[in-house]
């Protein structure tokens, strides 16, 4: 069996797909929000040891159509590497469809639109980004960079013909910032559309919760369910993109999921979200939420 260095995390796309870790830990690893790697050193794992896990793998589930590689920032590996990596993963796995990795911003924006392009031709074909809000105010807060280079990070992708599933988080202004946060990332998303688009809903944890709060100073309540069903709505409502977006919020944080395609479906998105503000659409409970 395959011995990974625990916990692992991916996003709910990936719950039924092979799991390779590739690096450990976050080269990042400064956002305020967000304990997933605060207990790991970050370090790319040696590339022998990968192949290896791609073997034991393919004896394993020989099957696989899809591959996540994990922790927290694949797509900072070296390009080399990661087409080492997909060149092994193409040979050892006959029907396999897709590559996919979590990417800070700037991990895409070190890399050219010719070498994303080259990993793109390797099976690399799916980016998931943290872009968290469009407003400087909040990215400085939460230590996440700036608006721009956001926005340099997805249109870097997009240029090299790379998937983005993109995510923000509702609740992360609190009530002092929320309509900044989502007038912000609605412009943000609308000027450079990801091709899916997806919501978390703010949780903090024992971890993280003290130097979230530290950064706000006196300028931070939490939004309840209502006020982020507001965000919600009102970032449905201002997006405004060149060309489709898938749009999700079945992370287990959010209190209301949804699908549906923007702008297509914005109307019905919209109608769902006022039903659930009525009352006529159950809320997740808190208890069965989680990161």
């Amino acid at each position: 069996m395959i011995d990974y260095d625990l916990p692992l995390w991916r996003p709910p796309s990936e719950g039924d797909n092979l799991i390779i870790q590739a690096s450990v830990g976050c080269s990042f690893n400064r956002c305020t929000f967000c304990s997933m790697y605060r207990g790991k050193d970050y370090r790319a794992r040696p590339l022998d040891a990968v192949l290896a896990d791609i073997d034991e793998a393919a004896r394993l589930w020989p099957e696989t159509t899809r591959v996540f590689l994990a922790d927290g920032d694949a797509w900072g590996l070296p390009t080399e590497t990661l087409l080492k990596i997909c060149a092994h993963l193409k040979l050892r796995f006959g029907q396999l469809q897709r590559v996919s990795a979590y990417a800070t911003p700037f991990n895409l924006i070190r890399k050219s639109v010719e070498e994303l392009t080259l990993l793109r031709q390797a099976g690399m074909t799916l980016a998931y980004v943290g872009i968290e809000s469009g407003s400087d105010t909040l990215l400085k807060k939460i230590a996440k960079g700036s608006a721009a280079q956001m926005e340099a990070g997805l249109a870097r992708a997009l240029d090299g013909g790379i998937k983005v599933s993109a995510t923000v988080i509702t609740g992360l202004g609190g009530k002092t910032y929320w309509r900044e946060h989502v007038e912000a990332t609605a412009a943000l998303v609308s000027r450079t559309p990801p091709t899916y688009l997806s919501t978390l809903q703010l949780v903090l944890t024992d971890q993280t919760a003290e130097g979230y709060f530290d950064r706000f100073k006196e300028d931070f309540s939490f939004q309840d369910d209502f006020g982020v069903l507001d965000e919600l709505r009102l970032l449905i409502e201002l997006i405004d993109p060149p060309r489709p977006i898938i749009f999700r919020s079945n992370h287990a944080s959010n209190a209301l999921a949804l699908a549906g395609n923007l702008p297509k479906d914005k109307i019905a998105l919209l109608g769902r979200i006022d039903d659930a503000a009525k009352g006529g659409q159950s809320l997740r409970p808190v208890w069965m939420r989680g990161l």
